[in-house]
């Protein structure tokens, strides 16, 4: 087995709640996963606010799935 030694900031080490100098490699990949979803997740909600998309109500997307259906159906 390899040993990765990875320096982080104490800052980010609290910021990721990591409670063990040791971590097996799926914890780390688990980790830095989650931080990327984090992260996509807000570019995700500004992108949608600068499109006014986040202004959609729950029947306003019901209307949009219902006409994407229709139009793929109407087009196979």
């Amino acid at each position: 087995m390899k040993t990765l030694n990875i320096a982080i900031s104490d800052v980010e080490y609290t910021k990721f709640g990591i409670t063990n100098n040791v971590l097996s490699f799926s914890d780390f990949v688990d980790i830095v996963s989650k931080e990327l979803m984090r992260k996509n997740i807000e570019s995700v909600i500004v992108a949608a606010d600068k499109c006014g998309l986040s202004s959609m109500t729950m029947e306003d997307i019901t209307t949009e799935v219902q006409a994407v259906r229709q139009n793929a159906k109407n087009h196979s």
